[in-house]
């Protein structure tokens, strides 16, 4: 990576040079983000994950660009003009859009009205209308007059066409007119009576009659605009002062030197507003609109992402013993036992609902089951029936340290008829791999969740219209971050979870489960070297997020990274103690002198994360879950009232508020202006998904089925 990026980037994240060089060259290496946030401190400065996968990005994209400079450098020599100074400039680049304009000239053209009249031999007309050196336009005009040029005007009118096109060409002139959008430009959109879309026009008629400042018209207003627009209920457009774009386009295409007539002016003023209204204005507006769309889709994903992070991070039940039940009416609900590994034990359908109404039935199998698969825990899912399924359990006189946890059933569909699940239960049609799905996902919602396409998981804001491979590279890079973070259990995971530890991946995450089943348990983090294919640099990689509670070495079931074992080893002798009794003793860590083991490779950032370590090894850092019960005033819409105060749980944050859960198939939305007495600029500051808390009913509409909800006095 040159210099000139690395300084790029070094600005661009206020990040030192020196911290970027080190980062792109870990990634050179073959290095993961969680792997140089973990275990390469030194090397970066502590940089967390957030900056390195910054960093990547930018890395990606100057990586881009230098393709497109080898492009471009190789079309403008093809065409015998290149010069120094444009190999130079092209040099020096740092933004496509700055590339892209210094090419526009010598780009290939089709067919165009300018490119007509320079077959037309009109070109020198143009040229002499540029010069001011003609006394007389419409004489010097006729002379250009032929076949294909039947009069004067059609002259003078190709003449334009070339002077249009030259403006449009012209990198002063749309360097500085981009700007001008940009900073001063207004986004407008206007109903569009032409298609027939009422329901979609509907949804949008808040941007019927709408403008906003470019500056400052927030992501999820212009996601909708543009996705109106694509529908065909809206018409957007960029607005700037027309006048100020002519002054513009003037001062930087007509030189100041030479005195024009009247006559030469008017038809120069004539081709500035052709070029302007026909070429610059749609073509800069397109590029202003992609502009706000990529600003729009960084910041959209960048919510997606927390909103994922937050949900993959949610507070697991544990290993226990579970019973699930994905609840239903006509078709009953499907309940599955599951041992306290996850392994499905048996299978049934009750019907405790109408139309069928076996309610006695349905009570005398969940005790049943219960009782012989000594259930610790009960999984309900939060879909259709789940209110009154979890009502119906709680009637029934189950063992008191039996609980029940109503569980999130967004993606369960998906995961049910996935190959993954096909795979997993061959046997078992989706409803009863539903089931299994939710509770699994009480017992550890990260190691369920892999197995789902993050975008089908319900958290996002306008997910399906923003670039879908930066989303992929956000929610991979969110789950990978997630899932190394808590780190696996390296004898139980599943190959879906250990295909997103660091530097493993799906081909190895199965090699290693085949292994595993062939030979047993894994002694020990060494052993993986065992498995095909797992070589130095894999190790290297995945072995300190990887987990072996049996294993003999203490070490093997923490984050201490086995290169770091050697020294840990040293500090327990030091001590006078082994590694376990160091571990097991705080008194003996307290008396370890961190400075003593500084080194050329090890410095303060890696032995205080030792130490962390050292003092909680293998302790999973989520925290604890907690039962939550709805209110039983509230069974349907109808139920809701303004005025009400009830129980909810957050299920999305956008940037314009968070949707509830209040025990009913709607969520309700708290918009931003409502989360605080205060002022709030993002709700992700004060809120977290699946947070517990208590909301306010400020108004119900039941025809469009919305509910607003606020936090205000509460």
């Amino acid at each position: 990576m040159i210099k000139l990026y690395i300084d790029f980037i070094s600005k661009e994240l206020s990040i030192a040079p020196w911290q970027v060089e080190h980062t792109i060259e870990l990634f050179q290496d073959g290095a993961t983000i969680p792997f140089i946030s973990r275990y390469r401190k030194e090397r970066t400065g502590s940089l967390d994950e957030v900056q390195i996968f910054e960093i990547k990005q930018l890395y990606q994209k100057f990586e881009e660009l230098e393709k497109r400079k080898k492009s471009v450098i190789e079309s403008i020599d093809s065409q015998g003009k290149l010069t120094e100074e444009l190999l130079e400039r092209i040099g020096q680049i740092v933004d496509i859009q700055q590339l892209e304009d210094l090419y526009l000239p010598f780009r290939p053209k089709r067919k165009t009205r300018a490119s007509i009249a320079k077959s037309r031999g009109l070109e020198p007309l143009a040229e002499k209308l540029l010069s001011g050196r003609v006394n007389d336009i419409f004489a010097e005009a006729k002379r250009f007059i032929v076949d294909e040029v039947p009069d004067v005007e059609t002259a003078l009118c190709g003449a334009r066409d070339i002077i249009a096109e030259r403006i449009s060409d012209t990198e002063k002139v749309r360097g500085e007119l981009r700007g001008y959008m940009l900073q001063r430009g207004y986004v407008t959109s206007k109903e569009s009576r032409s298609g027939d879309k009422v329901e979609e026009a509907y949804k949008f008629k808040n941007y019927f009659d709408y403008n906003e400042k470019v500056t400052t018209i927030p992501s999820h207003r212009i996601l909708a605009i543009l996705r109106a627009s694509s529908l065909g209920v809206l018409n957007a457009k960029i607005d700037i002062n027309s006048d100020t774009a002519h002054t513009i386009i003037k001062r930087n295409f007509i030189p100041s030197n030479i005195n024009y007539s009247k006559a030469q002016y008017e038809q120069i003023e004539l081709a500035v507003d052709d070029s302007y209204k026909r070429l610059i204005h749609p073509s800069l507006e397109n590029e202003i609109f992609n502009i706000l769309k990529e600003k729009a889709d960084v910041e959209a994903i960048r919510v997606f992402g927390d909103n994922l992070r937050q949900l993959l991070l949610s507070p697991p039940v544990g290993q226990k013993r579970t019973l699930a039940i994905d609840p239903g009416f006509r078709t009953g609900c499907k309940v599955v036992c599951l041992d306290a590994q996850g392994k499905l034990l048996a299978n049934e359908t009750i019907y405790p609902h109408p139309p069928v109404n076996e309610k006695i039935q349905a009570m005398k199998k969940i005790s049943r089951l219960v009782e012989s698969h000594k259930i610790e825990v009960i999984a309900i899912g939060n879909g259709t029936a789940g209110r009154e399924t979890e009502a119906f359990i709680k009637r029934i006189a189950l063992p008191r340290e039996v609980r029940v946890y109503s569980v999130s059933e967004d993606g369960a569909s998906v995961y049910s008829a996935s190959a993954i699940s096909r795979e997993e239960f061959p046997d078992y049609d989706v409803t009863v791999r539903g089931a299994v799905s939710i509770g699994r996902r009480l017992m550890d919602p990260l190691a369920e969740l892999v197995k789902i396409d993050p975008k089908s998981i319900g958290v996002g804001q306008y997910q399906h219209d923003v670039d879908q491979k930066m989303l992929k590279e956000k929610l991979d890079s969110t789950v990978e971050s997630c899932v190394n973070s808590v780190g696996v259990n390296l004898n139980t995971a599943s190959k879906h979870l250990l295909s997103y530890v660091s530097g493993i991946g799906p081909q190895l995450a199965a090699a290693i489960v085949e292994y595993r089943e062939n030979n047993g348990p894994f002694a020990s983090r060494e052993e993986i070297k065992n498995v095909k294919r797992v070589g130095d640099k894999v190790f290297e990689q995945c072995a300190g997020f990887l987990r072996i509670p049996t294993a003999e070495n203490p070490l093997d079931n923490s984050a201490v990274h086995p290169e770091r074992y050697d020294l840990v080893r040293k500090m327990a002798a030091d001590c006078g103690v082994s590694v376990k009794e160091l571990i097991d003793n705080e008194g003996v860590r307290s008396t370890i002198k961190l400075d003593r083991y500084v080194d050329e490779k090890v410095g303060l950032p890696t032995l205080n994360d030792i130490m962390a370590e050292l003092a909680k090894p293998g302790r999973d850092p989520r925290s604890i879950i907690k039962v939550f019960e709805f209110s039983d005033e509230v069974q349907s819409l109808e139920d809701v009232k303004p005025g009400m105060v009830l129980p909810g749980i957050v299920t999305n944050i956008t940037n314009f508020g968070a949707f509830v859960d209040i025990g009913i198939k709607q969520n309700g939305l708290i918009h931003i202006s409502q989360l605080s007495d205060s002022y709030v600029s993002n709700p992700a500051d004060i809120l977290k998904i699946h947070q517990q808390l208590q909301v306010k009913v400020l108004s119900v509409d039941y025809d469009r089925e919305k509910i607003a909800l606020t936090l205000k006095g509460l």
